[in-house]
């Protein structure tokens, strides 16, 4: 089911984790996608429905999350890639030129993925939020070298500043390497 739009927030702590996606399931009628500890120490949740429903949920998540957020992000019309990748579903594509982009927080690298799925014609891999990452968010994408070139660009440019680690692209990947992308 696709939504028009997306809430993610991220908090360091566990405990008021659950009690902000309390908050938000029962002030609008949203859908929770995702709702659990990340590395190292924090809560991630995503949820989805319509813009106003989003923005009412998201409007409490905020309020209860207060200091404890540590980034947060509402998205509307979420690139039809992108929650296939976040939950590893997206259909392994035939690998060309790669790009990747790594971030301090899940809502950025989730912003950089929808950019890059916008901006240019690509297939994105995988979307990895913090787990295993001491808290990183990654994301892989690939394409024609000229395509993959642009989606980096547009993803590096819809992350705030600060949040943005490194970027890379390899233009013809190995073959041994490939199969490690997914």
């Amino acid at each position: 089911m696709k939504e028009p739009a997306i809430g993610i927030i991220e908090l360091n702590s566990l405990a008021l984790g659950t009690v902000v996606v309390d908050a938000m399931a029962k002030r609008s009628p949203i859908r929770v996608i995702d709702s659990h500890s990340i590395c190292p120490g924090k809560f991630l949740i995503i949820v989805a429905g319509l813009v106003d429903e989003i923005n009412e949920a998201m409007q409490a998540g905020r309020h209860y999350a207060g200091y404890t957020m540590t980034d947060s992000t509402i998205i509307e019309n979420l690139d039809e890639q992108v929650l296939p990748a976040i939950q590893g579903a997206n259909p392994v594509p035939e690998i060309r030129a790669v790009g990747l982009v790594e971030t301090w927080a899940a809502p950025s690298c989730v912003i950089a993925a929808d950019a890059a799925c916008k901006a240019a014609n690509i297939t994105l891999i995988e979307v990895r939020l913090a787990n295993g990452l001491g808290g990183k968010a990654f994301m892989t994408l690939t394409g024609d070298l000229h395509e993959v070139e642009a989606a980096v660009d547009a993803a590096v440019k819809s992350i705030s500043s600060g949040l943005l680690i490194r970027h890379e692209i390899i233009p013809a990947p190995h073959e041994s390497v490939k199969p490690t992308l997914y």
